[in-house]
């Protein structure tokens, strides 16, 4: 019997996909951000809870009246890649009551081909573009997330791309229009957005006792990041 590693939920979500979404986060991730702001989520053994596909969707169930206009569930992480059998089985069922489905990953995974199939919106999350940089960022090399997107292409998928931005890393017009031209070249684009850096999380750090890479960079200034998103769409 398949069961999913869960860290949280979030029953009437607006910003993870269309309309209102059930978001499940699920617990464990491979890859380590420099900005990361939930270190606690990165090992898959200290999951808060167990679930079945089932077990899961009945507790969705409650919340599907909430679903109109676009509405439905968003799974994410951690990243969800990391446990894909599961996000697969759950996806089936969702798609069998007619609820909207979104996967919000990094691409960091494997054996997805099945779950794209019952995936209706990819949030992607777009760490970074030069391959040195991302290796630097995430501490994996890119090629995974590439291949994820590859996959996503070739089977139209509908999608939003995600990126932080980060005070003297890609808080440029230079980054941010390689941004540009890089979605220019892919189909099914709903939606580009960016991310204000935040450093809400540096608490958390230092109780688990865990190096923040990032201790000396400033949060990223909201206006000048909504000045930079506005290149995406001249």
């Amino acid at each position: 019997m398949i069961k999913g590693n869960i860290d949280s939920f979030e029953t009437m979500g607006l910003v993870d996909g269309p309309g209102v979404r059930f978001v499940v986060f699920l617990q464990g991730c491979p890859i380590r951000c420099a900005y990361c702001h939930n270190p606690e989520m990165w090992d898959p053994n200290l999951s808060k809870t167990k679930m079945t596909p089932e077990e899961l969707l009945a507790k969705m169930l409650r919340y599907k009246p909430y679903f109109k206009n676009g509405g439905g569930i968003t799974v994410s992480g951690g990243e969800p890649l990391l446990q894909v059998e599961f996000v697969t089985e759950l996806f089936k069922l969702c798609k069998q009551n007619n609820i909207h489905t979104c996967l919000d990953t990094s691409g960091q995974g494997d054996g997805y081909d099945e779950l794209l199939d019952f995936c209706d919106l990819v949030i992607l999350d777009v760490k970074e573009l030069d391959k040195e940089k991302y290796l630097n960022l995430v501490g994996k090399d890119i090629s995974k997330f590439t291949k994820f997107l590859d996959a996503c292409q070739k089977k139209n998928k509908k999608m939003w791309l995600r990126q932080v931005i980060v005070p003297n890393f890609n808080d440029n017009e230079e980054s941010v229009l390689k941004l540009k031209e890089f979605a220019k070249k892919l189909k099914n684009i709903e939606k580009i957005e960016l991310l204000p850096y935040h450093t809400m999380a540096k608490e958390k750090y230092k109780k688990l006792g865990i190096k923040y890479r990032l201790e000396d960079t400033p949060e990223m200034d909201k206006q000048r990041c909504q000045k930079l998103e506005k290149l995406l769409k001249d």
